[in-house]
């Protein structure tokens, strides 16, 4: 297909001008052909810088607009000496009206420029993602409409505290060490839910905000460490086009969630090289959650999503947990933690069905509260 024709073809897909049959027919061809994805990822930003430049224009047009019309309506010229007093006053009485509509309108103007300006800026352009742990929001209704329920239960969330925030973690050590994102932790305290509904206390040992990543342990009577823990860390590169699925919480009702797709760039977003971008489609609560890839390996750690493009997201690379780990000696040299990450897989050659079946019981959902 020649570029010309693989542009038109782009944005007829973006533009919503083709057929249900020939939008299935172009979402299969992303899938497959990562190059081609990239494109429209790519295309999709291009349109929209454009259209929020179009509008900035039609701000900048109606701002000379106005001015000429305050100018044509004055009853000066700049070459005539200024008017008297008793004058001046006439003027500002007759045109008052029309000087708080330019200047309201001249306000409104200079506010979208700024907002504009910031949208644009390079140092902002973290506006264009979106954290994907629980809003607080979300969090508050469900303590509304279940708040009855975790009474009956026995939450182990203090009877004081609010809950703030949640996403999903997974464990790394038998002995209860689980990983999740920093952001997810918005709160001092921290609860775990496994995937029977059953919570657990869980410690906040550290928290890194460079790599956006935390450091959990169960602490809990309840808690039965595993023997081994069934899935290894990959340290190598993973391969572009590559399958991947990951088992996070992002829903209310304590259900994990399986999702699937495969990895469309070796660099997140804007070339950050410690993560990567995946096609996936991720909701909220999906921050923490383990990314897999075919042989069961963990390969990332899914953290945010584009706001602008959907099905486009980032995960942090899993060998970022290693500079976690040596960031928590680092800041503590008398820490007696001692991680076993697992070095071994028995996953390697089981089925889709088997992986998820077995890495259940290691994903959990992570509350924050204060």
């Amino acid at each position: 297909m020649e570029d010309i024709k693989l542009l038109e073809t782009i944005e007829k897909y973006l533009t919503g001008e083709m057929s249900a049959q020939e939008r299935e027919l172009f979402d299969v061809i992303r899938k497959n052909t990562p190059e081609i994805d990239q494109i429209v990822v790519e295309h999709s930003m291009f349109l929209h810088h454009m259209d929020t430049y179009a509008k900035r224009r039609h701000f900048t047009k109606l701002t000379e607009k106005t001015f000429q019309n305050l100018l044509a309506a004055g009853e000066w010229t700049l070459d005539k000496a200024l008017p008297s007093k008793a004058k001046m006053i006439q003027l500002w009485n007759k045109y008052k009206k029309v000087t708080a509509i330019a200047a309201s309108v001249g306000g409104f103007i200079a506010l979208t420029t700024s907002a504009i300006m910031m949208y644009f800026s390079p140092s902002l352009n973290g506006n264009q993602l979106l954290q994907l742990s629980k809003a607080i929001e979300v969090i508050k209704k469900n303590q509304q409409v279940q708040g009855h329920l975790l009474n009956e239960v026995k939450s182990k969330v203090p009877e004081n505290a609010k809950l703030i925030s949640g996403g999903s973690g997974f464990l790394i050590d038998p002995k209860g060490f689980i990983i999740t994102n920093s952001h997810v932790l918005k709160g001092n305290g921290a609860i775990v839910i496994n995937n029977l509904g059953e919570e657990l206390n869980a410690n906040i040992i550290f928290a890194d905000k460079d790599l956006d990543l935390a450091l959990l342990k169960i602490e809990d009577k309840d808690f039965s460490a595993p023997p081994s823990i069934p899935f290894s860390i990959r340290k190598k590169m993973t391969d572009l086009g590559e399958e991947i699925f990951t088992l996070g919480y992002p829903r209310n009702d304590n259900d994990i969630v399986y999702g699937k797709g495969y990895l469309s760039a070796q660099t997140g977003f804007e070339g950050d090289s410690s993560s990567f971008q995946i096609q996936i489609s991720a909701n909220p609560g999906y921050s923490g959650a383990p990314l897999f890839n075919d042989k069961g390996e963990l390969i990332g750690i899914i953290s945010t999503r584009q706001k602008l493009t959907e099905g486009v997201a980032f995960a942090i690379k899993s060998n970022k947990i290693i500079d976690l780990i040596a960031s928590v000696k680092k800041n503590d040299e008398k820490s007696e933690i001692k991680l076993k990450i697992s070095k071994g897989n028995h996953t390697n050659n089981a089925n889709r069905k088997d992986q998820i079946s077995k890495f259940k019981p290691y994903i959990f959902s992570v509350r924050s509260y204060n």
